[in-house]
C-alpha cells in the first residue's frame, strides 16, 4: 500500500492552506473578488452548466439502456462488495442527506413567496416550488456524480488503473496521466473536496446552532458552531479510525433508519392523503417539464433568477463531483454499468422527491392556510437554517423531534466529512483502495480546523463562491472523462469482435485421445490436486510462453501464489494481455470430498471452464489461443 504521492498531496494541501489565509487574511475583498469572478461566470457561461449537466443526463440514460449497460464494473466474474440496502445508505448520507435536512421546507418556501413564473403565494406558485425543488435535487445532480464515479470504477475496477480521477483521462492521454497533467487533476479534485466539504460544515455548524437555539435557548455565536465542529470532527475521526465497513457503512444505514422515521412521522401526522396525492402529482409535472427547465438559461430575461439558484445548484453540484463521485465509485465494485446507473439516478432521486414532499408540500399547506406565522417570519427574514425547526413546531412532539433532527444533520455532516476524508486520503496515496490512517486522520482533522477558522475569520462565503467558480473548469474534466469512457467500451465491443474473428490456431502434434478426454470431463480432483498441478504444469508453462516472448522482444511476465499462477505480456498501445489460472472450490452435493477446478481468467474476468490435468503443450495452445484473439483486438482498436 502506498502511503503518500508526494506530487499530489503536498501541492493539494499547501494549496488548501494558501487558499484558506487568503480567505482569511483579504476578509471582505476576498469574498468580494470571489463573489465576482462567480457572478461573471455564472452571467456569461452558465449556458455551459446547463449544456453540461442535461448531456451527462442524456449520456447516463443511453448508456444504461445500451449493451454497454451489461459490462461489470470489475472482473466479469465478479460481485458486489455491498448489499444493495448499505450500498443505497452510503450514497444517499454521503450525497444528498444534509442538503435535504437544510433545504426540504427551506427551499419550496421560499420559491412559493418569490416565484420566478407565476404569482408569488397562491397554489399555483406552491406547485412550481415544488417542481423547482425537484429539478434542483433530482437526477441531474446525480448524473453527474454517476459520470465521474462511472470513469473512476471502470478503469479502477475493470483494467487495475489507481482509483484517482487521473485515470478517467487514460484513454485521452494514456501513460502521462501519471506524470504532471494527473498530478494537476488530483489535486484539483482535493482542493474541491476540501473546500466543498469545509462550507457545508460551517453552514451546517449554523443548522445545528439555530436548533439547539430554538430547542434550549443556546445563544447563536460563532463560539457555539466552532464547538460544533469539534464536535463533528471529533466523532468523524472515531469514524475514520473504524474503517469504511464498521465506521461510514453502519453510521449511513444508521443514518438512514432515523431519516425513514422522521418521514414516517411527518407523513402520518401530517395531511397524509394531501401528501401521497402530492407526491405523484410533483412526480407528474417534473417529468412533464424537465427538458424545458434542463436548457432554460433565461436568454430572454435579466437571468437573475437562474443564476442565483439553477447555476448556483449546476455548479455546486459539478464542483462536489470529485468528492462524491470518488466515493460512489469506492463503494460500487462489482456492479454493472446499468445497476449503477439505474440505481443511481433512480433510487436517491424517488427517495429525496418523497422528502421533499412530505416536509415542502406540508410546509406550503400550513402557509396557504396562514396556519402558521412563526414559519413564515422565518422564512421571509432569510434564515433557511430555522425553517426545518420552525416546521417541526407545527407538528406533535416537537421537541422530540427536532432532538431527532439535530441528531440526523450531526450525522449526516459526520459522514460526509468521514468519506470527505477517504475519498482524499485515497487521492493523495496514489489510489489505494486502503488509504492509511493516517492520512485519513490528517484529511479530517484538517477540515475541522480550516472550517472553524474561516468561521471564526468569516471567510466561509468567499470560499464557497470559489468552489462554484472551480466548477467551469471542471465541467470540460467531466466531459473529456465522458468521452475517454465511451472510448474505452467502444474498446470492450472491439474486443467482443476480435473474439468472434480470431484465427483458430492449427493444432499441434498428436490429438488428445478421447478416452482420455472423456476420462478429464470425470475427474474430481481435490484442492490439493490442483493446486500441485497449478504448481507443477501451468506455472512452467507459462515461464516457457514467457521466454519466447521475451525473444520475440515482447514485456512479459509470470506470477505465481499457491492457488494462482498468470501470464501477463504487455502491449505498448493497448491493454495488458492477461492469462491465469486459479483454484476454484465448490461444495459437493453428493460427496463427502469438495471437488475443485482450475479455472481460466483472463484481463477482464473469469472464464469458468477448467483446464485440470492439460498438459504443458495442451495449456500453451489453450494460452496462444486467447492471445490471439488480444492481438485481434489490438488490430482492431489500431485501424
Amino acid at each position: 500500500m502506498k502511503q503518500i504521492e508526494p506530487a499530489v498531496f503536498f501541492p493539494a494541501a499547501g494549496l488548501a492552506l494558501a487558499g484558506v489565509a487568503f480567505a482569511v487574511l483579504a476578509g471582505e475583498s476576498a469574498d468580494a473578488a470571489f463573489s465576482a469572478l462567480r457572478n461573471a461566470i455564472t452571467h456569461h457561461l452558465g449556458w455551459v452548466y446547463s449544456v453540461g449537466v442535461g448531456v451527462f443526463l442524456i449520456g447516463a440514460i443511453v448508456v444504461a439502456l445500451s449493451d454497454w449497460g451489461r459490462i461489470r464494473l470489475g472482473p466479469q466474474d465478479s460481485a458486489p462488495d455491498y448489499k444493495f440496502l448499505s450500498w443505497f445508505a452510503m450514497l444517499f448520507s454521503a450525497g444528498m442527506g444534509i442538503g435535504l435536512m437544510f433545504f426540504a421546507v427551506a427551499e419550496p418556501m421560499l420559491h412559493y413567496l418569490s416565484a420566478p413564473y407565476a404569482e408569488s403565494e397562491t397554489r399555483q406558485a406552491a406547485q412550481e416550488a415544488m417542481v423547482l425543488t425537484f429539478f434542483h435535487w433530482g437526477v441531474h445532480a446525480w448524473a453527474v456524480y454517476a459520470i465521474v464515479g462511472l470513469s473512476l470504477a471502470y478503469f479502477a475496477f475493470r483494467h487495475g488503473l489507481p482509483l484517482t480521477m487521473r485515470s478517467s483521462l487514460y484513454p485521452l492521454i494514456g501513460a502521462r496521466i501519471h506524470g504532471p497533467i494527473g498530478h494537476g487533476v488530483d489535486v484539483l479534485a482535493i482542493l474541491g473536496t476540501v473546500f466543498g466539504v469545509v462550507t457545508s460544515l460551517g453552514f451546517g455548524a449554523a443548522q445545528i446552532n439555530a436548533g439547539l437555539n430554538a430547542l434550549f435557548g443556546i445563544g447563536v455565536s460563532v463560539g457555539i458552531q466552532i464547538a460544533v465542529i469539534g464536535v463533528i470532527t471529533l466523532i468523524a475521526t472515531m469514524s475514520v479510525v473504524a474503517g469504511l465497513d464498521a465506521g461510514i457503512k453502519r453510521l449511513s444505514v444508521f443514518n438512514l433508519g432515523l431519516a425513514a422515521a422522521l418521514l414516517a412521522f411527518v407523513l402520518i401526522a401530517g395531511p397524509t392523503l394531501f401528501l401521497i396525492s402530492a407526491y405523484v402529482q410533483n412526480i407528474g409535472a417534473y417529468l412533464s417539464g424537465l427538458v424545458a427547465l434542463t436548457f432554460n438559461v433565461d436568454a430572454y430575461g435579466d437571468g437573475v433568477w437562474i443564476n442565483d439558484w439553477t447555476l448556483f445548484y449546476w455548479g455546486w453540484w459539478i464542483s462536489w463531483s470529485p468528492f462524491l463521485g470518488m466515493f460512489i465509485a469506492r463503494i460500487l465494485r462489482g456492479r454493472t454499468i446499468r445497476e449503477f446507473i439505474l440505481g443511481t439516478l433512480l433510487g436517491p432521486t424517488l427517495f429525496t422527491f418523497l422528502w421533499m414532499t412530505i416536509y415542502g408540500n406540508s410546509a406550503l399547506q400550513i402557509a396557504w392556510a396562514d396556519a402558521a406565522a412563526p414559519l413564515m417570519e422565518v422564512v421571509r427574514g432569510g434564515d433557511a437554517s430555522l425553517a426545518l425547526f420552525a416546521f417541526l413546531d407545527t407538528l406533535p412532539f416537537a421537541p422530540v423531534t427536532s432532538v431527532l433532527a439535530i441528531l440526523l444533520v450531526t450525522t449526516f455532516f459526520v459522514t460526509s466529512s468521514d468519506s470527505g476524508s477517504l475519498v482524499k486520503a485515497t487521492l493523495a496515496s496514489g489510489g489505494g483502495l486502503t488509504s492509511p490512517l493516517w492520512q485519513r486522520l490528517f484529511w479530517a482533522v484538517l477540515e475541522g480546523l480550516v472550517a472553524a477558522v474561516l468561521l471564526l475569520a468569516g471567510g466561509l462565503a468567499a470560499l464557497q463562491s470559489a468552489t462554484i467558480a472551480a466548477a467551469l473548469p471542471f465541467t470540460l474534466v467531466i466531459a473529456l472523462a465522458f468521452i475517454g469512457l465511451v472510448r474505452a467500451w467502444s474498446m470492450e465491443t472491439a474486443r467482443r469482435a476480435g473474439v468472434k474473428t480470431a484465427v483458430q490456431l492449427p493444432v499441434e502434434g498428436v490429438a488428445v485421445p478421447w478416452r482420455a478426454r472423456l476420462k478429464l470431463m470425470f475427474a474430481r480432483p481435490d484442492a490439493k490436486e490442483v493446486t500441485a498441478w497449478i504448481g507443477g504444469t501451468a506455472a512452467p508453462a507459462f515461464a516457457q510462453v514467457a521466454a519466447e516472448m521475451e525473444a520475440l522482444g515482447l514485456t512479459s511476465r509470470v506470477e505465481a501464489e499457491a492457488t494462482e499462477a498468470r501470464l501477463v505480456a504487455g502491449h505498448e498501445t493497448g491493454p495488458d494481455f492477461v492469462y491465469g489460472v486459479t483454484l476454484k472450490a465448490y461444495p459437493g452435493k453428493h460427496t463427502e470430498t469438495q471437488p475443485a477446478r482450475a479455472e481460466v481468467f483472463l484481463s477482464d474476468g473469469g472464464r469458468q471452464y477448467d483446464v485440470f490435468g492439460y498438459t504443458q503443450v495442451q495449456l500453451i495452445r489453450d494460452v496462444l489461443r486467447h492471445y490471439e484473439r488480444h492481438r485481434q483486438l489490438m488490430h482492431h482498436l489500431n485501424t
